[in-house]
C-alpha cells in the first residue's frame, strides 16, 4: 500500500482533520479523527497509509513513528533445561577423510599407492590385473559411497522421521495462530478500457492521466508541460481548456473505474480486507449512478454488513481465546482492532484483559517484556485502566524512553515512573511551496 507523509493543518467541528503533503500545497484532503493519535496538534507531521482514487486520495491508516534505536536489540535464549553444552563437536575418523586417504583426485590408493594407482590406469582394459586394480579403486568410491549412506542413516533418527516430520522453526508465542493478512482488491480493467476506447483519439492520453492521478495529476502534468515550454522558448499549452475537457470527461471514467472495483469486491466479499470493502461503499454514494450500478452498489453494502457481523463474533473469540491461552500481548493488540468501528469489548471482558495486563507488569518481568506488554496496553482499550502490580527496580533507558514516548496513553503509569505525560516531538520539516 503506497505511504506518505502528510503535515495536519486544522481541525473540523465533527472531529476530521483536514491534512496536506508535508512540505507542499498538493496533495490534501482530510482524514477521519479516529485515525489520528492522541495528543496530535496543528503542524504535526504523520507517516500515513493512502489508497489513490480517482476523485482523491483517501487515508486508511496512520503508521506509528520510528524510535531511535540508542542499542541493538536482544533476544532471550531459553534452553532447554539440560546440562547438556551448548555446542558438541566430534572429529571426522579416518574412513571419512576422503581427500588425504582415498579422494579420487591426488589421494592414495589403498592397495597400491599413488604411484601404483597411475600405473593401473595405463594398462590395458583387456588385462585381468587391470580389472581387479580398477573394481579395487573403484570399490574406494563404493566404500565413500557407502560410508556416506551409512551417515545418512546413522542420522536419519535424529530427524524425528526425516525431512517430512521435521518440526517448525520457533516462533515468539504472541505471534502464533496470527491470521493471514486479507486480499487485497484487484479489479480488472474491462469497464476503464471500454470508457477509453470510446473517446476520441485525441483525448485518450488525458483520460489515462485522469484514471491514474486523478484532476490534481492533469493539473500537476499542465504544469510540468509549461515549464518545460518556457524553458524552451515555445508557448504554453492552454491549462484552462485542458481543465475544462478533463472535468467533462472525468464523470465517466469515474464510473467506469468503479464498476471494475465493485464487480470485483462482489465477487470476493469473503475475503477482500475489509478496508478495501468500505472505500468501494463510500465511493458509490457518488460513482454509482443508473439502476444496475446502484443495485450493485446495494448487495456489496448488505454483503459487507454480514461480512463485519461475522468477522466482529470471530474477533471477539479469538480475544478470549487468547486470554484462555495467557498470550496478554496478542489480546491486547487483537483488542485495538475491532471489526465493526463503536463495537467494543463486553465490560467483564474488558475486566479480565486489564487484570492479565496488570499481572504482566510485575517487578519480576523482564524490562524488555514489560516494554512489550506495556506498548500494547497503550493501544488497547484498557489503557487508563492497567495499574502494574510493580515496576523495575532499576529502569535502563530503553524502558524509561518506551514509557516517555507512551506517556499520553498510559498517564498512570507513567507519573508512576516518575515522567510527566508529554506530546511526542513533532516531526517538522523545512517547507517548500510549490
Amino acid at each position: 500500500m503506497p505511504r506518505m507523509e502528510i503535515e495536519l493543518t486544522s481541525t473540523r467541528e465533527d472531529g476530521n482533520w483536514t491534512w496536506r503533503a508535508a512540505g507542499a500545497r498538493q496533495p490534501k484532503g482530510s482524514v477521519g479523527g479516529a485515525l489520528v493519535p492522541t495528543g496530535a496538534a496543528i503542524g504535526d507531521v504523520l507517516r500515513v497509509e493512502v489508497e489513490q482514487f480517482m476523485d482523491g486520495i483517501e487515508v486508511t491508516s496512520v503508521l506509528a513513528e520510528k524510535d531511535a534505536r540508542e542499542a541493538p536489540a536482544l533476544l532471550e535464549m531459553l534452553g532447554s533445561g539440560g546440562d547438556e553444552p551448548l555446542v558438541t563437536t566430534r572429529l571426522a575418523g579416518k574412513r571419512n577423510r576422503r581427500r588425504d586417504d582415498d579422494g579420487p583426485r591426488g589421494g592414495r590408493d589403498r592397495r597400491g599407492g599413488r604411484e601404483g594407482a597411475r600405473g593401473d590406469r595405463r594398462r590395458p582394459q583387456g588385462d585381468d590385473d587391470t580389472r581387479s586394480k580398477t573394481d579395487g579403486s573403484r570399490g574406494g568410491r563404493r566404500d565413500r559411497g557407502d560410508s556416506r549412506g551409512t551417515s545418512d542413516r546413522r542420522s536419519r533418527p535424529q530427524r524425528d522421521g526425516g525431512r517430512g516430520d521435521r518440526r517448525p522453526r520457533n516462533r515468539p508465542a504472541d505471534d502464533v495462530g496470527q491470521k493471514p493478512r486479507a486480499k487485497r482488491l484487484r479489479p480488472r480493467r474491462t469497464h476503464r478500457k471500454a470508457a477509453l476506447a470510446a473517446l476520441p483519439e485525441d483525448q485518450k492520453l488525458l483520460a489515462q492521466i485522469l484514471l491514474r492521478d486523478g484532476v490534481p495529476g492533469v493539473r500537476s502534468a499542465i504544469e510540468a508541460q509549461n515549464k518545460a515550454s518556457e524553458a524552451g522558448g515555445e508557448p504554453p499549452i492552454p491549462a484552462a481548456l485542458l481543465l475544462k475537457l478533463a472535468e467533462r470527461i472525468h464523470p465517466s471514467l469515474r464510473i467506469a473505474d468503479w464498476q471494475d472495483r465493485a464487480e470485483a469486491a462482489l465477487v470476493g466479499i469473503d475475503d477482500i480486507d475489509l478496508r478495501d470493502l468500505r472505500s468501494v461503499v463510500v465511493a458509490a454514494e457518488q460513482s454509482a449512478k443508473g439502476e444496475d450500478n446502484k443495485a450493485l452498489a446495494e448487495k456489496i453494502r448488505t454483503g459487507l454488513a454480514v461480512r463485519v457481523d461475522r468477522e466482529q463474533q470471530s474477533w471477539l473469540a479469538e480475544v478470549t481465546s487468547a486470554l484462555d491461552d495467557d498470550r496478554v500481548v496478542r489480546a491486547l493488540r487483537l483488542s485495538s482492532r475491532p471489526p465493526k468501528a463503536g463495537s467494543p469489548l463486553s465490560a467483564p471482558l474488558l475486566d479480565r484483559l486489564a487484570t492479565m495486563a496488570a499481572a504482566g507488569l510485575t517487578t519480576d518481568t523482564s524490562q524488555d517484556r514489560w516494554a512489550t506488554v506495556l506498548d500494547a496496553v497503550s493501544l488497547s482499550p484498557v489503557h487508563l485502566r492497567v495499574v502494574p502490580e510493580g515496576l523495575p527496580a532499576e529502569p535502563n533507558e530503553q524502558l524509561l524512553a518506551a514509557v516517555k514516548r507512551l506517556s499520553m496513553s498510559v498517564p498512570d503509569i507513567a507519573k508512576a515512573f516518575g515522567i510527566e505525560p508529554t506530546p511526542p516531538p513533532r516531526a517538522r520539516r523545512g517547507r517548500t511551496r510549490s
